[in-house]
């Protein structure tokens, strides 16, 4: 493939609207239904299930299946409490930080619509030097400028109404993204386009390919794995995000030596199968993308370990993207990594066969 940019114009009008739309774990909808509209002319079919995980398929009678894999929902915030002076406390929905909440503004998500709010926090001369609370889950609260739990619930908010942040898509210096959210509906915009370039270059599978949009990862590989069920796959492609190690704070003993601007991070863990994934070594080398490894113990932590073991096993691998700043509002992410990601699956794709078995014992 050319080494010049393959995402168009196109390719990031829709990131950035993708992006910027909120698909919190649980109501993924709207973000799948823009994602579908964007994936339809390079599919020949969609599969849908109960809980909103989305599948573009190529070749649908093709008995042996493929599957390219990212996630769709990003974290946030569910109403939990509403005090008498109209002041929100919030549990979790996924991983949310609350370290960064403080002064944050949020969109409350009603039946009426999105209802505008912020994190409060006391003003830095009120709080008591020797003894200032950090942010915790339990002194974090919303104020939508309400003085009552009436006013309040008659802007159609109550308990269980999901919150996210308002933080949009944008470029900084020429080709770093950065959103809420990228972690990992930027997996989605992966493999959307690599289904786009198998078209666009006219290129035939010998086998059914099932571009997977999997909902609920953040709160535990829930899409994944009932989807899996369903399709019943022979190979499983997952991309997420790893975490760019050369970020302050991050101790490299621990999380491994990676960066974004190095490429994609190949995993090694129990859940990738080792003659899948020494593949797609061969071919980024073949191919000359650039790539980094990580090793993960027991789990990867993403989707690759409920297609791993579903089925009676499913041959896995990961491909993860090189992020900074997981689960804030400012993730980060390399737009040549991002291209050769899409690179390293498409040209993965391309070396398996009809019906290969990935085989310890070949």
């Amino acid at each position: 493939m050319s080494t010049k940019s393959i995402l168009k114009k196109s390719s990031l009008t829709f990131l950035e609207k993708y992006l910027n739309n909120a698909s919190p774990t649980g109501h993924e909808a709207s973000g799948q239904k823009l994602w579908m509209d964007y994936l339809k002319p390079y599919v020949d079919e969609f599969i849908t299930d109960t809980y909103g995980t989305a599948v573009g398929v190529i070749n649908p009678d093709a008995p042996y299946k493929v599957v390219i894999e990212g996630h769709a929902d990003e974290i946030s915030w569910y109403v939990n409490y509403i005090t008498d002076d109209g002041l929100i406390y919030v549990i979790r929905n996924g991983g949310s930080d609350h370290m960064i909440a403080p002064s944050k503004r949020v969109n409350i998500h009603t039946k009426k619509g999105i209802v505008k709010g912020v994190f409060g926090w006391p003003a830095i001369h009120t709080r008591m030097k020797e003894k200032e609370q950090p942010a915790k889950i339990s002194n974090i609260f919303i104020d939508c400028g309400c003085e009552t739990k009436e006013e309040v619930e008659k802007l159609g908010i109550h308990v269980g109404c999901v919150i996210t942040y308002p933080d949009n898509f944008e470029i900084l210096n020429k080709n770093k993204f950065i959103c809420r959210a990228i972690d990992n509906r930027m997996g989605g915009f992966m493999i959307a386009e690599v289904a786009r370039l198998l078209k666009e270059n006219k290129k035939k599978l010998p086998f059914g390919l099932y571009i997977v949009n999997s909902v609920q990862e953040e709160i535990g590989l829930r899409g994944a794995e009932m989807i899996t069920q369903t399709i019943k796959p022979n190979v499983a492609i997952v991309t997420d995000v790893c975490h760019d190690t050369t970020t302050p704070m991050i101790d490299k003993k621990v999380e491994g030596d990676l960066k974004m601007g190095k490429g994609p991070v190949i995993a090694y863990a129990p859940a990738t199968q080792n003659v899948l994934r020494e593949m797609i070594v061969d071919t980024a080398t073949e191919k000359k993308i650039p790539f980094q490894r990580a090793a993960s113990s027991r789990a990867t932590g993403t989707d690759t370990d409920a297609f791993a073991y579903s089925n009676g096993g499913v041959a896995s691998a990961l491909i993860s993207l090189p992020l900074r700043y997981m689960h804030t509002t400012v993730e980060m992410v390399h737009q040549e990594d991002v291209e050769n990601v899409i690179k390293l699956i498409y040209e993965s794709l391309l070396k398996i066969e009809n019906n290969e078995t990935f085989s310890y014992f070949k």
